[in-house]
């Protein structure tokens, strides 16, 4: 009788979920208590059990983090792994070069002698996922300041988790690392015991035309034709555990690799997705989403444009300059859209109306049930937030115009000869030197063009100030106005010119003979600690603000997940870069009346597309042979055409870049790589009729691997379901 009671509850809870089954980025740890049932309703084939077994082998054991900010999928039992060609797109570039420009041409390894070693890439597994609420609140219990933000800080939590891995026996090796986070903003607690890999060699990249095809205009779009994909090999020790790059190091023997389907998709099939979400923030109340609109999504916008274009014009001239700036202005334009789309959505959908709806609903349910908690904490969260915004407005401008968009004010540190210098301390004055030689040599390797960087940086100071009031400017103004009559085009001149790191000669002249003098009124050296003590002086302006904030957000979460569990609604926490799986249909949909995107795209629209005058357009000749020749081999659709695209209604965000799709049988079928224009406001708000998930093809790809690339090979290594 138990039983059957519990099964109901189960089934018209999980039923209660149904309507917005594609809304949520679930844990694993959760999917069997939580979403079985209704994934199997809308049409999974497989059990639970083998997506996630936390004792036994499963789909996500082939789901890997990818250098940290993407996700990957091993498909091969030779460590073989499939990601996006923008989440390899660093990789690449570090190994081009005019001589060998992958960017423009592809890479092919056709054995394993010719994959390439990727510097400071790394891919993680990950091994165990617990859920340490009740540990984690014991240990807050013992602090010794029970009341502090210890619940929420990583330098805390670390200590913790290295506690309760002690208290458990859990074996820690070199290559283990134990992540302790925060869920649910203080109310939940997870464990995550990962092993990383730090050999890993490229092994497979279609030319940006493929890989990058639309670039920045079908950037956040669709429809879109992008083979957007490329391809890594993780190495190990004969032993087959993780070692540095070595040349005897041997191909991963993995525990499990996917299987791909060649059966394509059709409108309503039912699939999911495996990835590591970045970061969303659908907890925010209305207040933080102007916030987000009128600081963050404003300077991205306006800011990267200037400095974009500027790279760009130079970019165009000179491929060496193009290769080396080719991956940052890649990660520049991604978010520099992605505010500009997401600002016009939250005007458009009207989605602060919606927040306020929610939160109103929030602050009834206190008054209905005597609880004033929830309206303290919503009054705190605004407070806070109207106290900060100038100091947080500010701080964007600093981060945009002079940290990001500034490669030059990466210059190393001098204080510690600075200070030795003005001690004449000789024995740490060599000690330093030494230090800042071996510095210096990497920071002039990293900035190889400084005539673009003066170009630049007299583009952001003048966009910086464009911006911020004269009085609240950082103090290299100041410094500005007296020795250079305000000219700020001088100002970067003079910097390198005659700074220490303005050039290869000049810091040789310095080091020769160093003195604390020639440092303290260095005109880099004071740039940067301006822009540092800018930065200092806004963070200390929203600390007071922001004291309180944490424990605002705990109760106002916490309220939020007690109201939707009442309404049947689906509770999952905010992204925060751990595994997670979100699920729902291949869907067309209607972004405005009279106009209908369909769920698919084909080799067709690459043709259609085509503009040869237009970098972002141009298609490869021999792409075009094969498409005139309708040579697509075992890759083509029913009908004859070669798919490349398609879309599905899961809950997607930055992070899930690289994540494989798989259908209702657990079976690869493409590459998450970006989301649909419409729906970038699913960060704050997700609106299941409009935001859609972009995928590339694992048809698509496979046939530009065999027919367009002639890495049969590779294909080979794969398994494949007919």
């Amino acid at each position: 009788m138990i039983k059957k009671i519990l099964f109901t509850l189960t089934l018209s809870f999980s039923t209660l979920f149904q309507a917005v089954a594609d809304e949520g980025m679930w844990m694993l740890t959760d999917l069997k208590q939580q979403n079985a049932v209704a994934m199997m309703e809308l049409g999974l084939e497989i059990p639970i059990d083998q997506i996630y077994n936390p004792n036994g082998i499963s789909l996500k054991d082939a789901v890997v983090h990818f250098g940290g900010g993407c996700t990957a999928e091993v498909i091969s039992a030779e460590g073989l792994v499939l990601t996006n060609h923008h989440c390899g797109y660093g990789a690449i570039q570090q190994q081009s070069s005019v001589e060998h420009d992958y960017l423009t041409n592809g890479f092919w390894a056709m054995n394993h002698s010719e994959e390439l070693p990727c510097k400071d890439l790394t891919v993680t597994f990950i091994d165990k996922i617990l859920d340490v609420t009740t540990y984690v609140n014991e240990q807050l219990k013992k602090d010794d300041d029970p009341n502090g933000t210890n619940y929420l800080s990583p330098k805390y939590l670390e200590k913790v988790a290295d506690r309760f891995a002690k208290k458990q026996n859990i074996e820690v090796t070199p290559a283990t690392k134990l992540e302790l986070k925060v869920f649910y903003g203080g109310n939940k607690y997870y464990l995550f015991i990962k092993t990383i890999y730090s050999d890993i060699r490229m092994v497979g990249a279609p030319p940006s035309a493929i890989g990058k095809y639309g670039a920045d205009t079908d950037n956040w779009m669709w429809p879109r034709h992008t083979g957007d994909f490329s391809l890594f090999r993780i190495y190990a020790d004969k032993n087959g555990k993780p070692a540095a790059y070595s040349k005897e190091n041997v191909p991963l023997q993995v525990k499990k690799h996917l299987t791909i389907s060649l059966a394509g998709v059709q409108e309503g099939d039912f699939t999911f997705v495996m990835g590591f979400p970045g970061r969303n923030w659908r907890y925010m109340i209305s207040d933080e989403v102007e916030e987000r609109m009128q600081t963050t999504n404003f300077m991205r916008h306006h800011v990267r444009e200037v400095r974009q274009e500027a790279l760009m014009e130079q970019m165009q001239k000179d491929p060496a300059v193009r290769i080396h700036y080719a991956s940052k202005y890649a990660s520049s334009a991604n978010y520099w859209k992605n505010a500009i789309g997401m600002n016009e959505g939250l005007v458009r959908l009207k989605v602060l109306d919606t927040k306020r709806a929610q939160q109103e609903q929030l602050l009834a349910r206190g008054r209905k049930i005597g609880d004033d908690s929830y309206q303290k904490a919503f009054d705190d969260i605004r407070s806070i937030v109207a106290q900060r915004r100038d100091a947080m407005y500010h701080q964007q401008a600093i981060g945009e115009a002079l940290i990001t968009a500034l490669d030059f004010m990466r210059i190393p540190s001098t204080k510690a000869l600075s200070e030795a210098l003005r001690l004449k301390n000789d024995t740490i004055i060599k000690e330093e030197i030494t230090k800042l030689k071996e510095d210096a040599e990497k920071y002039f390797a990293s900035v190889s063009f400084p005539e673009i960087e003066r170009i630049v940086g007299k583009k952001m100071l003048k966009t910086y100030a464009g911006y911020i009031p004269e009085e609240q400017q950082i103090s290299i103004f100041s410094t500005i106005d007296k020795h250079f009559k305000g000219n700020s085009d001088a100002f970067i001149d003079a910097c390198f010119a005659s700074s220490i790191f303005g050039s290869k000669e000049n810091f040789d002249k310095f080091i020769k003979r160093p003195s604390a003098k020639a440092l303290n009124k260095d005109w880099m050296i004071l740039f940067k600690q301006s822009i540092a003590e800018g930065i200092y002086q806004t963070t200390m302006a929203m600390k007071e603000a922001n004291e309180n904030y944490d424990a605002a957000h705990k109760i106002w979460v916490k309220g939020m997940m007690d109201m939707k569990q009442e309404a049947g609604q689906p509770i999952y926490p905010d992204a925060n870069s751990t595994l997670r799986l979100t699920y729902g249909k291949v869907l067309s949909y209607q972004p405005a009346d009279g106009i209908k995107y369909d769920y698919y795209t084909t080799l067709r629209g690459v043709m259609e597309k085509e503009d040869p005058n237009n970098w972002e357009f141009v298609v490869p000749a021999k792409l075009k042979q094969l498409y005139e020749a309708k040579d697509f081999g075992r890759y083509a659709m029913q009908n004859g055409e070669m798919p490349v695209c398609f879309i599905v209604n899961t809950d997607n965000t930055g992070g899930n870049s690289g994540s494989p799709v798989f259908n209702a049988k657990g079976e690869l079928i493409g590459a998450g790589f970006d989301r649909n224009y419409e729906g970038l406001t699913g960060d704050i708000a997700f609106r299941p009729s409009s935001q859609r998930a972009a995928c590339v093809d694992i048809r698509y790809i496979l046939f530009i691997i065999d027919k367009y690339a002639g890495a049969s090979h590779i294909v080979n290594e794969l398994t494949i379901s007919k």
